[in-house]
């Protein structure tokens, strides 16, 4: 049964917030964190605008996939299996695993960057690793009715970040008129002899990417069906995308916001290779405080992706392969502890080894050039099947904006091939 909304419009704009924010929890890890502070780092205020083009393309492919989730019988892959075949649907599941499980290590690293600033003994870096992958297997079959325990664990988390990286924004005094300025498009000026312009261009690409995740906004029609919204919650699951992936922009904006009024031309930050190198930056503008509240804030995104990344790998991989796409399920908990698995063995090895597992990762680059714009094509292919009309119909403007994310989504994943085959080629 699907919920009544409350005729406040506030409390209705609030209740009907959920699946949409688990959506921004896993897009807004330690990569989207990252590359907000590099791009403040690197451009001051000038990229805002990036930021705003990829929340609005995020929105429409999030209310693209909860609408499909509404109207369609069954699950994307469900639908897949039916109409294009088992393989199909199964090739989907097994790449949106493979994606999730590879990327996992850096959720369990993130997580460890937000505390590092405090510890000192790698031996407990790994007991962390070990001791949170645990804390999220036991809650996955602690719980009869996982969703509920997820939505609002999100909320939390969410609100956590909201609060910490606000209280940064508010520290550093930003040039606010430069700040508006900056959400007018335009390019940053730079030197053709000296930097090419794919190397300007890499931070911009990063923070777009980061931001307008496919694989994120796929998994929404399965968060609807959980939540068991119907044709009566079809408002209530545009307003929830709407808001939901504004907040996702909202908060990356204050990263961005804080790292270009702090890190922006400061001679003593060279480099930002990870976020605990944006927490240790920030230390001397704003202090140990400062530095704790940050660090409250990476926890809480990295966490939140940590759970949710895992769990969209499972839950799809398991519904690919025809044994059911709900994570109260048995199949999606095992595969979702495999993906748990294979990222807290490869953090560990990380961590131990003192290295990055660069053969993985040049791995899962390679399945994101083939397994992103395959996820595009699944939603828009279904979106447009010749039973999609009169009551069905999905809106012309999803549908617009989804195809304009299918093309970005294409030159994504052709300037990642090029950037594979420079790696391994030295092209």
């Amino acid at each position: 049964m699907s919920e009544q909304p409350p005729s406040n419009l506030i409390k209705r704009i609030l209740g009907s917030l959920g699946p949409a924010i688990i959506t921004a929890s896993v897009v807004l890890g330690p990569g989207s964190i990252l590359s907000a502070s590099k791009i403040g780092h690197t451009y001051a205020y000038q990229m805002n605008w990036v930021l705003v083009i990829a929340v609005i393309m995020m929105i429409a492919m999030t209310a693209l996939s909860a609408r499909l989730g509404i109207q369609l019988d069954g699950t994307i892959c469900d639908e897949l299996a039916k109409r294009a075949g088992r393989p199909v649907a199964a090739a989907t599941g097994i790449i949106l695993f493979l994606i999730a499980a590879c990327f996992q290590f850096s959720n369990n690293l993130g997580v460890l960057a937000a505390v590092e600033p405090f510890m000192g003994s790698s031996n407990a870096d790994i007991l962390i690793i070990i001791a949170m992958n645990i804390f999220i297997i036991l809650a996955l079959y602690g719980f009869k009715h996982l969703y509920a325990m997820i939505e609002n664990l999100m909320k939390l988390l969410v609100g956590i970040m909201i609060i910490a990286f606000a209280i940064n924004l508010l520290m550093a005094k930003p040039d606010w008129g430069a700040a508006i300025a900056g959400f007018i498009p335009s390019l940053p000026e730079f030197d053709t002899s000296k930097v090419k312009f794919s190397e300007v261009m890499t931070p911009v690409v990063a923070l777009y990417a980061t931001t307008f995740s496919v694989a994120g906004a796929f998994y929404q029609s399965y968060l609807v069906r959980q939540k068991g919204w119907t044709r009566y919650n079809l408002k209530q699951g545009l307003i929830d995308s709407t808001v939901g992936i504004c907040v996702l922009g909202l908060i990356t904006m204050m990263v961005l916001i804080t790292a270009a009024k702090v890190l922006y031309q400061n001679p003593d930050v060279k480099t930002l290779g990870s976020v605990a190198d944006v927490a240790k930056s920030l230390e001397p503008g704003f202090g140990t405080f400062g530095v704790i509240i940050f660090s409250l804030g990476i926890f809480a995104g990295a966490f939140s992706s940590f759970l949710v990344n895992a769990m969209i790998g499972g839950s799809v991989l398991s519904d690919g392969l025809g044994k059911g796409g709900y994570i109260d399920e048995k199949w999606p908990k095992l595969c979702t502890v495999g993906a748990l698995m294979m990222g807290m063995v490869v953090a560990i090895y990380t961590k131990t080894m003192g290295q990055s597992p660069v053969g993985l990762i040049i791995f899962a680059q390679s399945l994101t050039v083939l397994g992103i714009p395959m996820l595009a094509i699944a939603m828009l292919w279904l979106a447009t099947r010749s039973d999609m009309t009169g009551e069905n119909a999905i809106p012309f403007w999803m549908k617009f904006l989804g195809f304009i994310g299918l093309i970005t989504s294409l030159l994504l994943a052709g300037r990642t091939a090029y950037s594979l085959y420079e790696k391994m080629f030295g092209g």
